[in-house]
């Protein structure tokens, strides 16, 4: 018996006797860097392998502390130093800067990708030089511009060092729009050879205007990704129309993503919730210019257009973009109105995209239940969709689109939709409640909208007799003339066919299919409102109002929810106080696998000091938004402390301070604005805390922060005790 157990012992495999090729196959697909740390520790060949396969790394640690880089991860291809400590401080400030950089090349000496922040021009001299052959950069700052001899000066520097330059990514990087086109007129074959532009810049206060769009992609005719920033106001001069869409065409027949966006709406703030999506003014695109533009761009994978401007009448542009894009999969319009208007069943503007995955709808004024609809029949591979102001769009409307896409959808977006706040929201969506990982909803308790009467058609149209049209079609018909395409199975999720039961009951939980066949538990006669698979929730609230009726709303459980982020938006001045003594952060105990938050209190403007008799400063808000925060067993945290516009001053107080240090559990704390050093140090009481850092990742950031607050040497001290604690694990 002896024999045999050590004969079978002999024959054990395990996973470390598979060949080095499959073994490091394996762990170059591990995408967590956790996952891969832990890997590295399990024996020497591991250890190996995993550094080998380590493509891209991000360095967080203080600059004063370079010197003891690591220089195991020679194979790293892409390196991120935007966030080193002190955050937006300059590299070039540094002690030796020059030293700094020679030991971050010995360390990484086949970067051919790199993302860095740039106080000053002398920063991108220094890195430039040292990586001549970079193929990819991404240039960060939220300081302020400084004052440079001539414009475009920085990108000049960047182009003379980097002659082999593919990809530039000034998205996050605080310039002007004069900066670009001089640089890239310069360096002509620089220019001919990127592939990826992306200058969509929210800092911008004016985006690109014709003439300088002309430039760009004059100057550069090989791009594949191109996005911008535009003024498509025509009030301004020089303004973006149907001669700056069809430069672009012109100039680069190549793209496969195409994202233009007025420079209003890459704004954080949301819009009049009461407007009814049509703009004062019309741009000056029409549809002809739109089908010349397709047509010049038959690569197209995808292409986003927010206008901020009327573009009317756009459904005969958007039915030729399925036959002139073919590849087209992703599709973002902002401000086209006409895009779906089905008239006798027949489908017509973008419900003619049938191969489209993603599609983002923005502020369309004319778009009701009926071309949703027609959308969803058309459009039947949808995974990703995004409705924002829409003020016609209903509870019903939205429900029977999701019953339509129940195969497909998994990503859902709703906001600033006048009839659809939280509950509307959820009541529409629980055709797909057991599917749907991602979700943004509005917190609007008081939605103007009441639920129709369930015994009426409030829509003018009925599933069934959709359903019956379809069984109806001649021989031969082209499925685009009625709502119900051929090409799409609208049958169960089982292999055998099987018939929709389509129903306008909203009472029923799930509209257009067969409660009973679809697995759903009941209780006492009623469907478990269950989210099965949502991992990911998006919040949208009022200042002031509270969180606690989202329970109630319909997200009693969710079970597997790992990440929630919440926008509070408002200002504090024109309250008193809140009616509750907290906001209601204990509702979300409820799910048991939350890990992860962002709360994001930046829009929120107060008063940061002394505020006027009856009103309450940013500290006693902030504590009111914090309260019970340590209750939810969080591990990362992301936060953006409220404002005062006034002062430019983002800052955490002492209430928040305190409940913050009361999250035991937390790994990494990212507070997005400054703080006092001594309100720092509360935060050391967190036993396993590893990753804490203030930035002020805002526009623009202050240049010199106040005495009494967070300075280089603070930010030092503060992680230097930090680094001297022993952590369990």
């Amino acid at each position: 018996m002896a024999a045999a157990a050590a004969a079978a012992a002999a024959f054990t495999t395990t996973i470390n006797d598979l060949p080095d090729v499959i073994l490091s196959n394996i762990i170059a697909a591990v995408s967590d860097v956790r996952c891969r740390n832990s890997a590295s520790i399990v024996c020497r060949k591991w250890y190996n392998l995993e550094r080998a396969t380590r493509a891209s790394l991000t360095l967080r640690g203080n600059l004063r502390d370079l010197f003891m880089v690591p220089n195991c991860f020679t194979y790293v291809s892409h390196l991120d130093i935007s966030l080193l400590s002190p955050w937006g401080h300059s590299l070039a400030a540094a002690s030796d800067p020059k030293l700094i950089v020679r030991l971050l090349h010995r360390a990484f000496p086949s970067l051919s990708s790199i993302k860095f922040y740039v106080r000053n021009p002398s920063t991108i001299q220094l890195i430039a030089h040292q990586w001549p052959n970079l193929k990819h950069a991404k240039l960060v700052r939220w300081h302020q511009r400084p004052q440079i001899s001539a414009a475009g000066d920085e990108l000049k520097i960047l182009f003379q060092e980097c002659g082999q330059l593919k990809s530039l990514d000034l998205s996050a990087f605080y310039c002007w729009t004069d900066d670009v086109p001089p640089a890239l007129e310069s360096y002509p074959l620089l220019a001919s050879n990127l592939t990826c532009l992306n200058i969509l810049n929210p800092s911008f206060s004016e985006g690109f205007k014709t003439d300088e769009i002309k430039i760009i992609t004059k100057s550069c005719p090989n791009l594949r990704e191109f996005r911008a920033a535009c003024t498509f106001d025509p009030r301004y001069i020089g303004f973006v129309g149907d001669e700056g869409l069809v430069s672009v065409s012109v100039n680069c027949p190549k793209l496969s993503l195409l994202h233009l966006a007025d420079t209003t709406a890459l704004s954080t703030a949301r819009g009049d919730p009461e407007h009814d999506g049509f703009t004062q003014d019309d741009a000056k695109i029409n549809a002809a210019t739109l089908i010349e533009v397709f047509s010049g761009l038959p690569l197209l994978v995808e292409l986003a257009l927010d206008v901020c401007n009327n573009v009317r009448d756009s459904g005969p542009a958007m039915e030729v973009l399925d036959s002139k894009c073919p590849n087209l999969r992703s599709l973002k319009l902002g401000q086209f109105h006409g895009i779906s208007m089905p008239i006798e069943s027949k489908l017509d503007g973008v419900a003619l995209c049938q191969k489209l995955e993603s599609l983002s709808i923005r502020n369309a004024g004319d778009l009701t239940d009926m071309g949703l609809i027609a959308i969803a029949r058309g459009c039947c591979r949808l995974a990703k969709f995004e409705i924002q102001g829409c003020k016609k769009i209903t509870t019903r409307g939205m429900r029977t689109f999701v019953s339509l896409l129940r195969q497909t959808l998994v990503d859902v977006r709703i906001s600033c939709c006048k009839n659809l706040g939280a509950a509307s929201s959820l009541k529409a969506l629980e055709p797909i409640q057991d599917r749907i990982v991602k979700l943004h909803i509005d917190c609007i308790w008081d939605c103007a909208e009441e639920l129709e009467d369930v015994h009426g058609i409030n829509g003018g149209f009925d599933l069934n007799v959709l359903e019956q049209m379809e069984a109806s079609k001649p021989p031969g018909g082209h499925s685009s003339s009625y709502f119900m395409s051929s090409s799409c199975d609208y049958s169960g999720m089982g292999s055998a066919p099987k018939k929709c039961k389509y129903s306008n009951n909203l009472d029923s939980r799930y509209v257009g299919f067969d409660l009973n066949d679809n697995g759903f538990t009941y209780e006492n006669g009623f469907v478990e409102k269950t989210w099965d698979m949502l991992q990911y929730l998006s919040l949208w609230i009022k200042v002031g109002q509270l969180l606690t009726p989202l329970s109630s709303a319909g997200l009693e459980n969710c079970p597997k929810l790992e990440e929630i982020r919440i926008k509070v938006e408002g200002d504090c001045r024109e309250l008193s106080r809140p009616s509750e003594r907290e906001f209601g952060l204990s509702i979300l105990m409820n799910y048991p696998s939350l890990k992860r938050m962002h709360l994001d209190c930046s829009d929120t403007i107060g008063y940061a000091h002394t505020a006027p008799s009856g009103q309450m400063d940013l500290s006693l808000w902030e504590r009111f938004y914090l309260y019970c925060i340590g209750d939810l067993g969080l591990t990362e945290l992301d936060y953006w402390p409220p404002q005062d516009r006034d002062v430019n001053q983002r800052s955490l107080s002492l209430p928040a301070a305190g409940l913050l240090q009361e999250c035991v559990g937390l790994r990494k704390l990212f507070i997005h604005g400054t703080a006092h050093e001594h309100f720092m140090m509360f935060l050391l009481r967190i036993p396993d805390l590893r990753d804490v850092q203030l930035r002020e990742d805002y526009y623009p950031a202050p240049e010199n922060d106040m005495s009494t607050e967070m300075r280089p040497d603070s930010c030092s001290r503060f992680e230097a005790a930090l680094n001297r604690r022993r952590i369990s694990d």
